[in-house]
């Protein structure tokens, strides 16, 4: 799920709002255009990145001055990926099958497109990524924005693209887009109190082209799909920096991933900034 240091989480799902189906085109958001919102990154990534760069990146983890020693350039300077080795929730949980992250076979950039390329082996787990956009890092309410399809899908891979707080804060954290490739698209945000979460589930499957959008504000979180309102809460909205982990890793609803399957997930494009 996330470093070795940082505990997996359990879930609780309780209540279910479900948004009526959304055009897969819509036009996004335009959050850098609002006053109040303050623009603090973007990338279109115009920038090829072959497979195999986003190695050695056990420097300074967790912190903005994270970087992956294969990268260069602007892409070393604005993205760091979690370390090779480190376990995903699944190996955390102890799950039939789980996975551990593994950059330098996932992540690649071509084409205007980053590629995230989960995969199982015919032996051993799942080889899974999470990057982290390191100018959107312990954050204290923003907006993150991004564009993005699971191209190919394949039962037992998952996403959890999410804000997690720089200090553990009981059960803190906000995620949307999240769940299993092959279900639909859903969000929740959990309180620090460890209670009742918010949910929501847009029905909309992952193989579509989305734009996801989360707005944090203070006691006041928005999800956004293709333009659209589909989940708001002013209750157990997280309070603490939080930095915004783009995840993808082995399926939690029982799913495995076969031996010798892959799926994959290219993001168009990420923004976000500060409120």
């Amino acid at each position: 799920m996330r470093s070795p240091r940082r505990p997996a989480r359990h879930r609780l799902t309780v209540g279910l709002l479900t948004a009526a189906l959304l055009a897969p085109c819509a036009v996004p958001v335009a959050h850098a255009d609002v006053p109040e919102w303050r623009p603090g990154f973007s990338d279109d990534f115009d920038i090829d990145v072959p497979r195999g760069a986003f190695s050695d990146c056990d420097h300074h983890t967790d912190t903005p001055q994270a970087y992956c020693d294969g990268l260069t350039g602007d892409m070393r300077d604005d993205w760091w990926a979690y370390p090779e080795g480190w376990p995903d929730t699944a190996t955390q949980r102890g799950l039939p099958v789980g996975g551990r992250y593994d950059p330098d076979t996932t992540l690649s950039v071509s084409h205007g497109k980053l590629h995230i390329r989960l995969w199982r082996g015919l032996t051993g787990g799942v080889h899974s990524a999470t990057l982290v956009p390191k100018k959107l890092m312990g954050r204290q309410y923003g907006w993150y924005e991004e564009r993005w399809r699971v191209a190919h899908v394949s039962p037992g891979y998952k996403s959890a693209h999410l804000l997690w707080p720089v200090v553990r804060d009981g059960c803190s954290e906000i995620d949307f887009p999240e769940l299993e490739w092959d279900s639909t698209v859903s969000g929740f945000v959990h309180p620090s109190t460890c209670g009742r979460q918010f949910t929501v589930d847009t029905g909309e499957p992952w193989t579509r082209w989305h734009t996801t959008v989360i707005e944090w504000r203070p006691g006041d979180l928005r999800f956004h799909l293709d333009g659209e309102l589909v989940g708001h809460t002013t209750e157990g909205v997280p309070a603490r920096p939080m930095t915004w982990d783009i995840q993808n890793e082995s399926a939690l609803n029982g799913e495995q991933a076969a031996p010798g399957s892959w799926a994959q997930l290219d993001i168009d494009y990420v923004r976000g900034g500060a409120w």
